[in-house]
This record gives C-alpha cells, structure tokens and sequence, in this order.
C-alpha cells in the first residue's frame, strides 16, 4: 500500500507582502494632507478647546496661555445656573425639533413632484432653482430675509396688507422671531435634502411600483409600501445631517435679530459666539464642549435608531 504524505501549504511570497505594503504606503501618502488639515485645524482646536473649559483663561491671558488657572468642573457649574444659556439651549432643541421635519418634508415632496408629477417640465430648471438657496451665502440669504420681514416696507407685510390682514413686525416680536428664523432656514436647506433624495427614487426599480399596481395599491399605498422603504437609508442620512448643522446655526439669528427680542432666538452657537467676543474663553470652551457632546451623541442616538428599524 502507498503511502501518501501531505505536503504543507507553501509559504505565501515576500513579494505579496511587499507589494501590499508599498500600496498602503502609497495610499497614507495621498492621505497625508488631508489627516494633517484636519489635525490643525480641526483635532487640535478641539482638544484645546476642551483644554481650555478647565480653565479660568480670557482674553488678557492669551499673552501667557501657561498663566492661567485650573478650575477644574467650575465653567460646567456655572453653565447649568446661567439663565441666557438655558434660554439659548431651550431655543435650539425648539429650532431644531421644528425646523428638520420641515426641512425633511420640503426635500422629500418636492423630490417626488420632481421624480413623477412635473417629468414633462424641464425638471433641471427645477433642481437648480431649489438648490441655489443651498449654495448662496447663508449672510446673503439672512439679509435679504431681514429686508422681507420689514414691518413696514417688506414685501411680506405689504402682501398681507393687499389681502386686507396686517403683519406684524416679524423679527422684534417674541412670538414670531424664532418661526420667522425657521422658516428661513428651512426654505434654504431643503434643497440638498431635494438633490439627495431625488437620486434615490431614480434608483428605485419601476418593477414595485408595477407589481404593487397589480395588487391594487392605490398611489398613497404604493408611497407608503414602497417609496418610504427603499428612502429610509437615505432619509437617515438627511436627518442626521441636517440635524447636526441646526445645532449649529449661528449665522441666522446673528444677521437677523443678533438673539434678540429678549434672548427669543439667542441659540447655542451664538451665546457661545457671544462669550468669545467678550473674552471669556474658558467659559465658551466649556459651553462648545457640552454643545459637541450633545451633538454626537444625538448623532449616534439617530443612527442607532434608524439602524434598529
């Protein structure tokens, strides 16, 4: 009887190795510049930041930065009993939880008129003229607002005064300012969300929509059972996007109302601008940090549910 003998498996080429090493090279070497950008100009002010809210530093420190003093949680302390910042955080969670569903629900009906009802319509006119917003000075934009919401001679009141209604000053009033400001923002913002989610219903097969007709599924079913489905990843991603630049909007109010009628659109961003500007810059280190946080772990919390559903 023979006797066989196994032979074991040849040793893999240095040559493989090398070859995947010298393609890993090439790639942290393309890589390079864009991981030293980000670490001056994004990591490091953002862990000097977080240095700073354990501070007492201002502006008069800034000559000697090592001078300063440790206050350790004391900046965090301070935050939780300061009307203006509660106020200002109260005002962004309201912005926020109004202007996304807004936002989100502009985006996607007109990417559904655009995807069906308006097909015969040169629908690049229509895409461009719902995205410039998106692409114009966010200053350019907040001023040209402010000359609209005029009490006396903007063109909003003067509409509603030809209707027989009179407006009321939009920007100085407690009550309106702050849904004036969303309004704004949310004109401006959905059309990325509009480009975003077009592309995804032109890649959603023709055949569901078909088969979902033969079952007798009426438009509004076939939205339901089929367009909503094949949009959630995207709808995902429009919403932690959008909602992660809200947090952040700063450049509206300040234009605007500069936080006012008595703080009624002062946000986070801007209190936060605000203490800067006065050179309490371990306080503002304190509060950006908070507002970071609270930012990625709402970040986090929306991909986990969506993920889970």
């Amino acid at each position: 009887m023979a006797v066989v003998t196994r032979q074991a498996p040849p040793a893999p080429a240095p040559v493989k190795v090398r070859g995947a090493l010298r393609r890993s090279g090439i790639g942290w070497i393309f890589i390079l510049p864009f991981v030293v950008l980000f670490a001056v100009f994004y990591l490091g002010p953002l862990l000097v930041g977080i240095g700073m809210s354990f501070t007492d530093i201002r502006s008069t420190d800034v000559a000697d930065p090592l001078g300063v003093d440790l206050v350790g949680l004391d900046n965090y302390l301070r935050l939780m009993n300061d009307g203006a910042m509660r106020r200002a955080a109260l005002n962004t969670v309201v912005f926020v939880v109004t202007a996304l569903p807004l936002t989100i629900g502009l985006g996607l009906a007109s990417a559904v008129l655009l995807n069906t009802g308006i097909a015969r319509l040169p629908a690049a006119f229509f895409r461009l003229g719902y995205y410039l917003p998106n692409i114009t000075s966010i200053i350019g934009i907040a001023v040209a607002w402010k000359f609209l919401l005029e009490p006396e001679a903007g063109l909003v009141n003067r509409l509603l005064g030809l209707a027989g209604a009179e407006g009321p000053n939009w920007l100085e009033n407690e009550a309106t300012a702050l849904p004036s400001i969303v309004v704004m923002t949310a004109w401006r913002s959905f059309g990325f969300n509009m480009v975003v989610l077009l592309a995804a219903l032109q890649t959603i097969p023709r055949e569901l929509y078909e088969a979902a007709a033969v079952d007798g599924a009426g438009r509004w079913a076939r939205f339901h059972a089929v367009t909503l489905p094949s949009l959630r990843p995207v709808l995902l991603f429009c919403t932690v996007y959008s909602s992660v630049g809200f947090m952040q909007f700063l450049e509206e109010p300040l234009v605007m109302t500069r936080g006012g009628p008595l703080d009624a659109t002062l946000s986070a961003s801007l209190a936060i601008f605000n203490q800067f500007g006065v050179g309490n810059y371990g306080y503002a280190g304190a509060a950006s940090t908070v507002l970071f946080t609270v930012i990625v772990a709402l970040a986090v919390l929306q991909l986990r549910l969506g993920r889970n559903r």
